[in-house]
């Protein structure tokens, strides 16, 4: 049986059921309010974030320019003071203020510098003239930027008491030189049949130490020091006496890099001349970060080796403002020297062998 509410409850019902109605749309409608505007917030900050972390890679262009690009720098032997004005311009930061990082990377026997920059490992190395003429005839893409000596340090040493005086006085005796190096070559031919017995060089002063009648090979900035360590008294006769006379520890890059990154090739002849300034000035400091690298070369020889290399850099008489300048005459006449001992094929292969435009005419 059915059964109705009591006249009047109907109506407080109904009353009621609207009032709920209306708690819960007006709950429902705050609630999507306080989504909507927490969600507005929500991708407010988003932008923000989005806004600033646009704007970071843009900071100022001084943080750009402050990177430094990495440059690595091989030698042709092992850090001496051959070497120098390159360690120079790292240890007193000529490198860093052109934005430079450079590596310098110690050689040895056989160094493959030529190849090196040819194949593009390396960005730069140090060699001599004769190396880079005889590279570019095999096909190298090789070329010189600038020179640190000015004359060769290479010499043939000799007893003081064998009273010989000039190379060309070199007779009757045992001579311990590098097989197939450029200089022997051209040594041996000017001297001709002297009477001379040609031993291999071992890389040591040890033979010349036990014989007074032997002469050899040296760099007049390394083995005379440590001959005279021993007690022998050597002379040493120049071998660019006899003519023979290339360029000694010369900046090389490649032939592409120089086409295509002349700022970079500039920067780096401009610090390395800086760096071979300084050195000749005051060696002290660079020669001890050398003997870091090189325990066996001690500050005694370094400093001898700096006093050696100054004449070469910048011979008697030569305005300061020429250091590490080259000239197309002496690359000629190395050539020709070249092509005497049938070493190399291309008589104008010189031509292509080296650069002065990056070399400024302010000392």
């Amino acid at each position: 049986m059915n059964r109705r509410l009591a006249p009047g409850l109907d109506c407080i019902v109904a009353f009621r059921s609207a009032k709920v109605a209306d708690i819960v749309a007006f709950r429902s409608a705050k609630v999507a309010d306080i989504v909507a505007f927490r969600s507005a917030k929500v991708a407010c900050l988003l932008l923000l974030s989005v806004f600033a972390g646009c704007q970071s890679p843009t900071a100022p262009p001084e943080a750009e320019q402050s990177q430094s690009r990495p440059v690595t720098l091989a030698l042709n032997w092992f850090p001496e003071a051959e070497h120098g004005g390159f360690y120079a311009a790292l240890v007193h930061g000529y490198y860093e203020e052109e934005g430079l990082e450079v590596t310098i990377l110690p050689g040895g026997p056989g160094a493959p510098v030529i190849q090196q920059v040819a194949t593009g490992r390396v960005d730069f190395a140090v060699a001599n003239a004769d190396q880079v003429l005889l590279g570019r005839d095999q096909g190298a893409p090789v070329v010189a930027v600038t020179t640190a000596m000015q004359d060769s340090p290479r010499c043939i040493m000799v007893h003081e008491k064998s009273g010989i005086n000039s190379l060309l006085d070199l007779k009757n005796l045992t001579l311990a030189v590098g097989s197939g190096k450029p200089f022997s070559q051209f040594l041996l031919k000017r001297l001709g049949d002297a009477g001379l017995t040609v031993v291999p060089y071992q890389g040591n002063v040890a033979l010349f130490l036990q014989r007074d009648d032997v002469a050899q090979q040296a760099y007049v900035f390394s083995e005379p020091f440590l001959a005279r360590q021993q007690g022998a008294e050597p002379k040493c006769l120049m071998v660019s006496e006899l003519g023979f006379n290339p360029y000694t520890s010369l900046l090389i890059t490649s032939d592409s890099r120089v086409a295509d990154d002349p700022e970079l090739v500039g920067k780096m002849v401009r610090a390395t001349v800086r760096g071979w300034r300084k050195y000749l000035e005051e060696p002290a400091e660079t020669n001890q970060y050398i003997h870091e690298q090189n325990a066996e070369m001690t500050p005694e020889i370094l400093a001898f080796g700096a006093q050696a290399i100054r004449p070469l850099c910048l011979p008697e008489g030569a305005d300061p403002g020429s250091l590490g300048r080259m000239s197309a005459e002496r690359w000629e006449a190395l050539a020709g020297q070249l092509v005497e001992i049938e070493l190399l094929n291309q008589a104008d292969v010189w031509k292509q062998a080296y650069a002065l435009q990056f070399l400024s005419a302010d000392p």
